[in-house]
This record gives structure tokens, C-alpha cells and sequence, in this order.
């Protein structure tokens, strides 16, 4: 029986590729195939020599089909990271186009309908220093190492609206984006990471009064001033490593965002803000030093203002719980990573 493939025709000119007889050769059997069309006398289509020419033409044309069209499944293998091997800063380098976009969107969200706009930058720490200094400075005749008193409460109000802003918006960060954490994937870091570059644009922004009150009270800055920007990394990962802890343990435990006013108030008056730290007695002043904050303000104070007396070992203490606290944050951070879509 012919295939389904083969059909008769009258003979044609084609030769038979078995080379039988040409007096059998009555009609053909043709086959279509990707390499031409085959003609069979009627004899030899049966013949197993035929059917072997044509399996085998079938097959190879097959074979290539498949050798062309079909390539090869890549195998991807996903595994739960562990440890330091979760921080991929590869990774993040990859995503820092999206830093940039939740670090504008935090921005405009926070001065989203406002009349001001970004001018409450300016006007909450001067409010807060003008409030400060008719308290504490007229009233309590507080002291402040000859220095003025508004420009001795305001150079420490940068720093720490830095850290209160990180330290109230990063805490229920990833509660707020639980939306796109549970969507879509991307380094959940970002999000507290956010929090702390779009506090820095409001601190540029009121680093500008500051420099106008420095030259108001005729306050020549010294070489220290070029110790500035160290100060200002020590308040940054400061802040980013609170803001890591608070927002990994607010994914877990909620009750972490109703105990940020308590927490915020008073580590306020733990910092030497409206008072000097010299007031601290030198017995406890290492001990003192373990508020990271003492460390940031003294530091800014010392650079920005021109005082003689060095900062002493309360920034080295600040900065080596800063550098515990921020290792210890990532590391808590990227542990509990894998489990926020599933808590948030």
C-alpha cells in the first residue's frame, strides 16, 4: 500500500532513481518532500529500496527541521540566598535608576499640595531653633561655649531633622510600599535607602541658612570645615542603619510605628541639642558617647562653628556604634528580605 504521502501520475520524463526497466515504466509514484519532488515507477514503488530512499529522505529533512527550528531551553536555577551573599551590590547598581525614581516620588509626595513646597525644609528648623532659643537660650539662660545661641541650636538641628526624618518614614517604609513589594521584584533596599537621600536634598536646602547665619554672626570657619562631609556620612549611616532596623522589625512587629513618637522624642533629648555636651560629666561621657547622634552634633558643631576644643573620643565611640549598628542592620535587613511579601 501507498503512503498517504504518494500518489500516481502518468509517467513523466523523470527517471526512476532505482533504475528499473524503461519498459515497466508505465506510471510514476511521486512523493513530495523539502528536498524536491521523488518519482517512482509503479514497480518500483514497492520495492523496499523505494521505501528505504524515501523514509531516509523524509527523516534527514525531519532531522534539519528540527536542528533549525528547535533551540536549546537555557536552565535557570533559583535559590534562596544566605547570608552576605544576599547584598548584591552588582544588583543594585543595576536597579540605581529606580533609586532615583522612589527617591523623587519621596520628594514630591512629602510636599505633594503644599503652598510652600519644598520651604518647609527652611522653616522647621528655623521655627524650631526660634522656639529653642526665646526657651532656652533667654529663659533658661542655657549655656552654649560662647557660641551664639541660635546658631549653636541650629547647626545642630541639621544633622538631627536628617535623622528624625529617616527615623519616622523609614520605619514604616516597607508597610506604605506593601503594594509594590508584593508586585513586582526589585532590591527592597531602596526603599529606606529613599528615605535617606530625599532627607539630604532638605538638608542642602537648610544648609544654605545656616551659611547665611555664619556670616550673620561673623563666625569664620576653619580648617575643620573641611571635616564636613566626614560628619555628614557619619549622620547618613546613622540614619540608614536605624532606618534599616526599624523598617525590617515594622514588617514583623507593628507595634515598632506607635512606639516611633516615644522613640523619636526622646532621643531628642538624649542629644546634646539645646545644651552642650559639656554639661555631661566626664565620667559619663564614653558612656555618652554610645548615642550615635552626640557623636554626629558634636562633630558638626566642632567643623562648622570654629571651636578650639577638639571633638574628643565621644565621635570615636559614636562612629563605632554607628559602623555596629549599620552592619548589623544589613545583615538583619537581608535576612528577613525573603519573607516580606509573604509578612507585609
Amino acid at each position: 500500500m501507498l503512503s498517504s504521502r504518494c500518489w500516481e501520475v502518468p509517467f513523466a520524463s523523470s527517471l526512476c532513481p532505482i533504475r528499473c526497466l524503461p519498459q515497466l515504466r508505465r506510471s510514476s509514484v511521486v512523493q513530495r518532500t523539502g528536498q524536491g519532488t521523488k518519482h517512482f515507477c509503479a514497480v518500483c514503488a514497492g520495492r523496499p529500496a523505494a521505501r528505504q530512499t524515501l523514509a531516509e529522505t523524509s527523516n534527514t529533512r525531519i532531522g534539519q527541521a528540527e536542528t533549525r527550528h528547535v533551540a536549546p531551553v537555557p536552565t535557570v536555577r533559583i535559590e534562596a540566598s544566605h547570608g552576605w551573599n544576599a547584598l548584591d551590590l552588582r544588583e543594585l547598581w543595576e536597579y540605581r535608576e529606580l533609586l532615583y525614581v522612589l527617591t523623587w516620588r519621596d520628594i514630591k509626595v512629602r510636599y505633594k499640595q503644599s503652598a510652600l513646597g519644598a520651604a518647609w525644609a527652611v522653616l522647621q528648623p528655623l521655627l524650631t531653633m526660634l522656639v529653642f532659643t526665646v526657651i532656652f537660650g533667654r529663659l533658661a539662660r542655657m549655656p552654649s561655649d560662647g557660641i551664639p545661641y541660635p546658631v549653636f541650636v541650629f547647626a545642630a538641628l541639621l544633622p538631627w531633622q536628617l535623622f528624625a526624618l529617616v527615623l519616622n518614614r523609614a520605619g514604616n517604609s516597607l508597610v506604605t510600599n506593601q503594594q509594590l513589594i508584593t508586585k513586582v521584584y526589585f532590591p527592597r533596599l531602596f526603599i529606606p535607602l529613599s528615605t535617606v537621600l530625599g532627607g539630604l536634598v532638605d538638608f542642602a536646602i537648610a544648609f544654605v541658612i545656616l551659611v547665611g547665619m555664619l556670616v550673620f554672626y561673623g563666625i569664620a570657619p576653619t580648617a575643620a570645615i573641611l571635616t564636613v562631609p566626614l560628619f555628614l556620612a557619619l549622620a547618613v549611616a546613622t540614619s540608614l542603619a536605624m532606618g534599616l532596623w526599624l523598617s525590617a522589625l515594622n514588617v514583623r512587629y507593628r507595634d515598632v510605628v506607635h512606639t516611633l513618637p516615644f522613640l523619636t522624642q526622646f532621643w531628642f533629648f538624649a542629644t546634646p541639642i539645646t545644651y552642650p555636651s559639656s554639661l555631661v560629666p566626664e565620667s559619663w561621657r564614653p558612656l555618652y558617647g554610645l548615642n550615635p547622634m552626640v557623636g554626629v552634633v558634636e562633630g558638626f558643631r566642632w567643623a562648622l562653628l570654629g571651636q578650639r576644643v577638639g571633638v574628643g573620643p565621644l565621635v570615636f565611640v559614636s562612629a563605632a556604634v554607628v559602623i555596629v549598628l549599620l552592619v548589623g542592620g544589613l545583615w538583619y535587613f537581608q535576612r528577613m528580605e525573603r519573607t516580606f511579601a509573604d509578612v507585609v
